[in-house]
């Protein structure tokens, strides 16, 4: 394994570049029940990621485990999907963690699409939701640019000013709203997981001013951001945070959500990536 995150993420585009021989457009990377987007891709290259050099492995149900390389339909847009991701919680450094966006970064890719699967800290979301990350807050309280500085990733200091887009957010509420969809946004908080918040810590989240909470997306947007990236970010919101509604959260309901709103989230997604 090459010493430099620079170095693996090299070796991990040029093995990719050799398996789909062709420009990636835009990259996407999908949250927990949300890999069905992957599968309306014509012309599809996959390679799992074990196969794929310096790439972790997905440990979590509804993650899949492998990048999906095709063509949105009726279209010559080239999309790289990520069916299913890597997580903190997982055991793996945010290097590894954010490994895959720097990929994509020497593969060429400017436009990105994180999605994820998150809590409703905000008490007018409702289960099935989805909601536009306008930004976030960082409460995992460490950072993936944390360590040595390579000056060929971006900047040491980069500005977090306009994380995400805000033409792309633009952009996606003018779908939504052509397809009648309900897009609402706010700000997206993460923690390292895995356990779920406790009612005290959700009422501190909203306090600090979370309208979600999820236990990603957050590192893979800071690295973004250092490679120069435009970044769309949206949340289904699968569950009220604890404390909000009686019963207990699970990991079971946050698939079952997904599945019940992949036609709606996979064409808003198809729609917006072709206005990006």
């Amino acid at each position: 394994m090459s010493n430099s995150i620079f170095d693996r993420a090299q070796t991990s585009a040029r093995f990719i570049q050799e398996k789909i021989k062709c420009d990636v457009d835009v990259a996407v990377v999908l949250g927990s029940g949300l890999g069905v987007f992957a599968e309306t891709l014509e012309e599809q290259t996959i390679i799992p990621y074990e196969e794929i050099p310096d790439f972790a492995r997905s440990t979590v149900e509804g993650h899949s485990g492998r990048l999906v390389v095709g063509k949105l339909p009726q279209t010559s847009i080239n999309v790289a999907v990520m069916q299913g991701r890597f997580h903190y919680y997982e055991g793996y450094s945010l290097e590894e963690v954010t490994l895959p966006i720097r990929a994509f970064s020497a593969l060429g890719v400017k436009k990105l699409v994180l999605t994820n699967a998150s809590g409703g800290v905000n008490e007018s979301f409702k289960a099935g939701d989805l909601m536009l990350i306008t930004d976030h807050i960082n409460l995992m309280m460490v950072s993936p640019l944390r360590g040595r500085h390579d000056q060929r990733l971006g900047a040491r200091f980069p500005d977090m000013s306009e994380v995400y887009s805000r033409e792309y957010g633009r952009i996606a509420k003018e779908v939504a709203a052509q397809l009648q969809l309900k897009l609402g946004e706010g700000v997206y908080m993460a923690l390292q997981g895995p356990n779920y918040e406790t009612p005290a810590e959700i009422r501190m989240m909203r306090v600090l001013g979370a309208d979600a909470v999820g236990m990603s997306t957050v590192p893979e947007a800071i690295v973004a951001r250092q490679m120069g990236m435009q970044t769309l970010g949206i949340s289904l919101i699968t569950n009220a945070a604890a404390g909000i509604e009686d019963g207990p959260i699970n990991h079971a309901e946050v698939m079952e959500m997904g599945q019940r709103v992949s036609k709606q989230f996979c064409e808003l997604l198809a729609k917006t990536i072709v206005k990006l």
